[in-house]
Parts: C-alpha cells; sequence; structure tokens
C-alpha cells in the first residue's frame, strides 16, 4: 500500500481533496496533529506510478485554483508596491485573464513545471506541507508567473506614458493660436500627404533636429506628419482615408479631438494626383 499525507489547515483545500479525488483503490483518511490537519491519501492498488500521475494532477488543479491568482498578487504587491491599487487590480486582472487563454505560450508550459515539480516530489517523500511545498519547490513555475506579471507591468506603463504624452499635446493645441484654417490629411501611412484649403501640398516639418512633438517611440512618418500638424495648428483637419483607421488616426482624434473631420478615400476632394 502507497499513502502520501497533504498538511493543510485550509478547510476548503481539505474539501476540495475530498470531493475530488477519486481514483480507483484509494481511500482517504483525515487526522489533525499538534500544526496541521493531515490528509492522508491511501493505495491500495498495484500501479504505482499510476497513482502517483493522478495524484500529481490533481495537485495541479488544486494549486491553479486556489493559489495562483495570491502569488500573482503577492509578486505585484512585492515588486510594484508604489503602483496604485487600482494599477495593481489592473495588472492582476490581465495576468488572470492571460492565463485563462488555452492559446497562450504559458497556460501549457507552468501546467508542466508544476506538475514535474509535484511528481517528483511525492514520489520521493511521504507527506507535504502544502503552502511549503507551493513556496519553495516550484521555482520555475514562479519565474513564469515573474515575466508574465512583468510583461502586464510593461504594458501598464506604455499605456500610462501614452495618455500623458496626449494629455500634454492636448493642452498644447488648446492654449495655441491656430496658424491655418482646414488642411486636408490624405492617410497612406508611410506615404501621407497633407494638403491646404486650396488643395496645395504642403510640406512636412521633417527636420529630425527640429522635431518637438514626437513620440519616444520612432521616427516615423506618422511622428513626422504628426509633428507637422502640431506646427500648423488648423482649425479643421479634414482626414481622407485611403487605407482604413488605424492606432494612429486615434491618436490624432484623442489630440485633435473635435477638429477632426473624417471621410473615407477621396470624397469631396478634386482629382488630386494624391488621390492615385
Amino acid at each position: 500500500m502507497k499513502s502520501f499525507c497533504i498538511k493543510t489547515n485550509n478547510k476548503k483545500i481539505i474539501k476540495y481533496l475530498l470531493n475530488n479525488f477519486s481514483f480507483p483503490n484509494t481511500y482517504i483518511s483525515i487526522r489533525k496533529f499538534k500544526i496541521y490537519e493531515n490528509v492522508i491519501i491511501h493505495y491500495t492498488g498495484e500501479n504505482s506510478s499510476t497513482f502517483f500521475n493522478e495524484l500529481s494532477n490533481n495537485l495541479v488543479s488544486l494549486i491553479l485554483n486556489f493559489y495562483e491568482e495570491k502569488l500573482l498578487k503577492s509578486i505585484i504587491k512585492s515588486n510594484y508596491f508604489y503602483f496604485s491599487e487600482s494599477e495593481q487590480d489592473i495588472v492582476l486582472d490581465k495576468c488572470l485573464t492571460y492565463l485563462k487563454d488555452t492559446s497562450s505560450v504559458e497556460y501549457q508550459v507552468r501546467i508542466e513545471h508544476i506538475y514535474i515539480a509535484t511528481l517528483k516530489y511525492i514520489t520521493n517523500n511521504k507527506s507535504m506541507i502544502l503552502t511549503g511545498f507551493i513556496n519553495f519547490r516550484l521555482s520555475n513555475y514562479m519565474k513564469i508567473l515573474d515575466y508574465i506579471v512583468d510583461t502586464f507591468v510593461n504594458e501598464l506603463v506604455v499605456d500610462r506614458e501614452y495618455k500623458e504624452f496626449i494629455n500634454l499635446l492636448k493642452s498644447y493645441v488648446n492654449s495655441k493660436p491656430s496658424n491655418i484654417n482646414t488642411v486636408h490629411f490624405i492617410y497612406k501611412n508611410t506615404d501621407s500627404v497633407i494638403l491646404d484649403s486650396n488643395y496645395k501640398k504642403i510640406p512636412f516639418t521633417d527636420d529630425i533636429a527640429n522635431l518637438n512633438y514626437i513620440s519616444d517611440v520612432s521616427f516615423s512618418e506618422n511622428d513626422i506628419s504628426l509633428n507637422t500638424l502640431l506646427t500648423l495648428l488648423p482649425q479643421k483637419i479634414i482626414i481622407h482615408l485611403v487605407k482604413e483607421s488605424d492606432e494612429f488616426i486615434k491618436t490624432l482624434i484623442c489630440i485633435f479631438e473635435n477638429r477632426i473631420e473624417l471621410l473615407s478615400g477621396s470624397r469631396d476632394v478634386p482629382k488630386n494626383p494624391y488621390f492615385k
């Protein structure tokens, strides 16, 4: 007969083990010793390896259900204590949503790391203090959680910096007088054009040394377009979408707000070589 003891005082975990471990030729007894409730799983069959596999799989499910969220919270609070509570909650929610996605890279990998560590431990030991095992025996699993937290923290920081960048430019736009009434922005991404109200081309402000309003990401064509519009500060910007709207157009709408008018393609514009 093989027996393995899981030590815990968590009543929900004890109930979980009693209700979810139903392997043939097994029975469970519970004994209270000095510190812990001892959930002892007895196996009377002859296929020990199958029993250990089944027990490992159950412990994987138990750890994911009862501890993963707590572990993520602990990582976030320890490493990013300077974030506000709402920001910490945002990171946690993103991590949990990602880990529920069965198509994510880490979904199966983390399960495998827990399973391997658990199988190795229960094969070579007769008992386990559950919290101790989780805190000290799952280093590879914890590295995955650390990586996932860092990923979504970086995403949050980028999003926060983007919002600060947008608010800064909005303040600038609203505080300065317009230098031109109307411009037509023909958006073709890397081949965009800005025209005045008479449909004459306005040269881009493309001297990189003098780009005061570009983002920190790159000196892309979109950065130069944005800088030119911020230099002109038109009262009205008619955007002609030769291609579908994307993040850059959304950024322009956030910055210039009700100054923006969106048109699809060359509608309402005379024949012009820039609309080929």
